[in-house]
């Protein structure tokens, strides 16, 4: 039978990224005593605005279409929150929302890049981001972030990288796997380069609000770069509701107009009931968000003070997000045996590098999103797993 090719293009790039967890999970299921540091699913319920909205909602009758573009109500409430945050007017002919996050890059990619065309994007990197590029037929071109620049994009790294067929960079601050939060003067100089080589600017926001110190920059609050910066984000992460599916896209107003009919296409309109519930989230400030950030940065200091213990560990501290990126190279294990081998041995789940792009091969994610005594249980059993690896490795050696 006849398969398009792009069933050839994504061949591995889906659940293969996740084979670790959902062994971990199968495990789990069949009754073993699993801890599962493998995803970034917040631990605390979602802001209860979202169900009392969405219940109000329904029980006003708000289940009919939508439209393309989005509802008036989510549509107002992100246009007041941009044009605060840009100090430009932002109008609803500048968004366009989509069922999360991730549908909203997909559309963006599909708008902005085809065949014979090229994305930049920061290795290591979120594991759904290669798929999402080779989908339109486009080549993915990695940047490097490097440790020692603690996984910052540098300008320099980027304009090395780039190819004569590049159209895209796709950016992702605060940046997942490695917590990484880029400054202004970060995104000054990589929108310096955008310009130079008149390059679409795409940044993934979702953990805007998840930031442990400091000041959140965004290519979009750039009035130099307002004509090629893209942003996309959602409510999961700023209002732990990864599951009301509900996201958006902000950009140049042409550019908009060309991604309405990819949205279109795909699902023609979101929930007006889970809208109505975005809106209000959007509106007011979230306490959800400040629990799970407190929370957040408390455990990476934890997990730090813990793996101090472990010499063969080389960690990098988060400086925002759900995530801690551990460098396990010097246990002689690249980070998909350690992750299969951990496992295995002490019953403790986590994502490989690998999983992340080849810069990343070496290491280890490990999710934050659990209980601070499951969490201090599980980095007892990673720095026990990591010092008997060491102790057979000098054996051997010896």
């Amino acid at each position: 039978m006849h398969y398009a090719t792009i069933s050839k293009r994504l061949a591995g790039l889906g659940s293969d990224k996740w084979a670790v967890h959902l062994k971990a999970r199968a495990l789990k299921n069949a009754g073993h005593d699993i801890l599962e540091l493998t995803i970034g699913e917040p631990d605390v319920a979602p802001d209860p605005v979202l169900a009392k909205t969405v219940a109000q909602s329904l029980a006003a009758g708000r289940v009919g279409y939508s439209g393309g573009r989005g509802e008036k109500s989510v549509l107002q409430a992100l246009s007041e929150r941009y044009s605060r945050r840009t100090g430009r007017n932002i109008r609803h002919e500048n968004i366009v929302c989509f069922p999360g996050t991730q549908t909203a890059l997909f559309a963006v990619m599909l708008t902005l890049v085809e065949a014979g065309d090229a994305v930049l994007v920061g290795d290591p990197l979120y594991a759904t981001y290669e798929a999402v590029i080779r989908a339109t037929g486009a080549d993915m071109v990695p940047v490097p972030l490097k440790p020692e620049d603690g996984f910052h994009m540098r300008a320099e790294l980027l304009e090395q990288a780039i190819t004569p067929n590049a159209r895209v960079l796709l950016l992702n601050t605060p940046h997942n796997p490695t917590g990484a939060v880029l400054s202004a003067e970060d995104i000054a100089a990589i929108g310096d380069v955008c310009r130079r080589y008149d390059l679409w600017l795409v940044a993934d926001e979702v953990y805007e609000e998840l930031i442990f110190g400091g000041d959140f920059a965004s290519p979009l609050d750039r009035d130099d770069l307002a004509e090629r910066a893209v942003t996309v984000s959602s409510i999961s992460k700023s209002h732990a509701a990864p599951g009301y599916r509900s996201g958006w896209a902000v950009g140049p107003e042409e550019f908009c107009q060309k991604l309405v009919p990819v949205a279109e296409s795909m699902l023609f309109g979101n929930q007006p009931f889970i809208a109505d519930a975005t809106a209000e989230a959007i509106r007011n400030p979230s306490g959800v968000s400040t629990v799970m950030r407190n929370a957040l940065k408390r455990r990476a200091k934890h997990l730090a003070e813990r793996f101090v213990e472990a010499p063969a560990l080389t960690f990098h501290m988060p400086e925002a997000g759900m995530f801690m990126f551990v460098d396990v190279c010097a246990t002689g294990l690249s980070g998909e045996a350690f992750a299969l081998k951990l496992l295995e041995d002490e019953h403790v789940a986590v994502m490989p590098g690998s999983s992340f792009g080849k810069e990343a091969d070496g290491f280890i994610r490990l999710g934050l999103t659990v209980p601070d005594e499951t969490l201090q249980e599980a980095a007892g059993r990673i720095v026990r797993f990591a010092n008997n690896l060491s102790a057979s490795k000098k054996a051997v050696s010896a």
